[in-house]
């Protein structure tokens, strides 16, 4: 007599899954990781963030590395002395002299081949354009050659202390401007024109039903560009100090302070300018009309003083400008953070007027 198979084990319960927490719940938390998430998926993002700029300051600090001064560049025009001027001219290892017929040295001096033409005779003449800084240097080079070859002597002697160190140079200027203008560059097109694609592809309407307010969605891009500051300023400032010498004289906190509220003012901007734009295209010319006089007034690439006086309550109003001027200020002059009010009250000023704005007029669809 057969016996009854036994009966089977039970199966083990499943483990009971951990119900997530509030934090792991939040919308905003999640459209944080989401957008970190897409950053990196884009390779062109991460160019353009963190490579462009470091690139950017490598050629512009090579092409404007410090040098000795070029040659002045001088034409003698043909004819009686000419050789003896040229010979004058020539005495030392920073002036080039040539001597042209009149013709071929007038337009020598017209296409800026050379910055003054010197005709022979007693007195000589020195044909040159006030306008150009280097045409103004080589005058008085050239003067200076001329009269000490024909036998004057300076009735005061004086001696030359040169001084040559970090926070002069093309460099520690251009660095700063650098960080400002990645900054904008950043705040603009990686928070605008994401959102304003988003709505193009239809994918806002879908977030309409998902429990998440407005303000979350909006604030989690400003979240992801505090987050990416925290890498992008540190990269840029550390390769201009090592590889060029910048020198970093304020306080590492004055200068985070001024990156932070930079990036705020320019999400914000960012967030103002995708609220309503329904395509790429029209984001893109907002965007530029925003961002192109900030480019060419705000003192990126040459300092903003050299515009006209009647200009310049516009100029520094541009929050661009604000930012510049304040981390030149804690890079090159050790400004601490009761120098820098200001600026900082400004982009303050910015950031919650933007936001706020964008808040508001912000739609879905």
């Amino acid at each position: 007599m057969t016996s009854a198979p036994a009966p089977s084990p039970a199966p083990a319960p499943a483990p009971a899954r951990r119900a997530p927490g509030r934090f792991e719940r939040s919308p905003l938390v999640q459209l944080t990781l989401a957008r970190i998430r897409g950053f990196f998926r884009e390779p062109s993002a991460v160019f353009w963030t963190f490579a462009f700029p470091v690139l950017l300051t490598i050629a512009l600090g090579i092409a404007f590395r410090s040098r000795p001064p070029d040659a002045v560049r001088t034409a003698v025009e043909a004819g009686p002395g000419a050789e003896e001027a040229r010979a004058a001219l020539s005495a030392g290892h920073d002036v080039t002299a040539e001597i042209m017929p009149p013709d071929a040295a007038r337009t020598a001096l017209r296409t800026g081949r050379v910055a003054i033409v010197v005709v022979p005779g007693t007195p000589p003449t020195y044909r040159y354009d006030p306008t150009r800084p280097e045409s103004r240097l080589a005058r008085a080079v050239a003067d200076d050659r001329l009269q000490r070859a024909a036998g004057r002597t300076d009735p005061l002697g004086v001696e030359d202390e040169r001084v040559t160190e970090p926070g002069s140079r093309y460099v520690d200027f251009l660095v700063p401007g650098l960080v400002g203008m990645n900054i904008m560059s950043a705040g603009m097109w990686g928070i605008g024109w994401v959102i304003v694609e988003d709505r193009q592809k239809k994918l806002l309407r879908r977030m309409v039903a998902t429990p998440m307010r407005r303000s979350e969605y909006l604030l989690a891009f400003v979240l992801v560009r505090m987050l990416f500051l925290v890498l992008e300023v540190p990269v840029l400032v550390g390769f201009g100090m090592l590889a060029f010498g910048v020198p970093l004289r304020g306080s590492v906190v004055a200068l985070g302070v001024m990156a932070v509220l930079g990036a705020l003012a320019f999400a914000g901007l960012g967030l103002l300018v995708a609220s309503r734009a329904r395509n790429t295209q029209t984001a893109s010319g907002l965007m530029n009309l925003v961002m192109m006089p900030m480019f060419v007034l705000s003192g990126v690439f040459f300092s903003a003083d050299h515009f006209p006086g009647f200009l310049q309550p516009f100029v520094r109003a541009l929050p661009l400008t604000a930012l510049n001027d304040g981390l030149r200020a804690v890079m090159n002059e050790g400004a601490g953070l009761a120098a820098l009010v200001p600026r900082m009250a400004l982009l303050s000023a910015v950031a919650l007027v933007s936001f706020g704005a964008a808040l508001r007029l912000f739609r879905w669809s």
